[in-house]
């Protein structure tokens, strides 16, 4: 199932994992490990955010990434599920 995966880092545990360089270790294994087709880098209300799209069909894997980056990034996670709009064309 392709998931849509947004990850919100608050601003002072970002500025403690980016100067420790435990923000760069986590964000390189969970993009190795969930190998997203897109990942996007941006701000959202003043803090630090991430969006990936990848491929998932162990839903337990969810909880592996899920708890790596809510221990060392405090951060916010949202997941659902997402169609291309070939997907969406297809079944309209």
């Amino acid at each position: 199932m392709r998931l849509f995966m947004e990850v919100r880092i608050p601003v002072e545990k970002g500025n403690d994992s980016k100067a420790d360089g435990s923000m760069a270790e986590v964000l390189k294994a969970f993009i190795e490990s969930a190998n997203p087709e897109a990942a996007y880098f941006h701000l959202w209300e003043g803090k630090r955010d991430a969006v990936f799209v990848f491929e998932e069909t162990n839903q337990a894997k969810l909880m592996e990434y899920n708890e790596v980056l809510f221990a060392a990034l405090d951060a916010e996670i949202r997941i659902q599920p997402t169609l291309s709009l070939k997907e969406l064309m297809s079944n309209l």
